[in-house]
């Protein structure tokens, strides 16, 4: 098993890769590491992320994940250069 870690730069007019596709299931965990308040990351799909259209982290906040086999997460922010920690658990090892 294969842990990695990563603190992403999330700009905010382009959607950023936070973590890339694996061929098994893999477990996720992001957080967003603004203090400040009204500083939200929005996760989704590679088309369809947007500060619109999809779910937010508020600062501080801390979200689990389970992956499929082949599924990528993105992100955006508002405003554009919120840092996301990245924990991501690859399991074919």
């Amino acid at each position: 098993m294969a842990i990695i870690t990563r603190l992403v730069n999330v700009g905010g007019t382009v959607a950023t890769q936070v973590v890339g596709a694996d061929n098994m299931p893999h477990d996720v965990i992001l957080h967003n590491m603004t203090k400040s308040s009204n500083e939200y990351i929005y996760i989704g799909g590679s088309s369809a992320v947007s500060t619109t259209n999809t779910l937010h982290m508020d600062p501080g906040d801390t979200l689990n994940l389970t992956l499929r086999p082949n599924d990528e997460l993105w992100a955006i922010a508002d405003p554009g250069g919120l840092e996301l920690g990245v924990i991501d658990i690859r399991k074919n090892d």
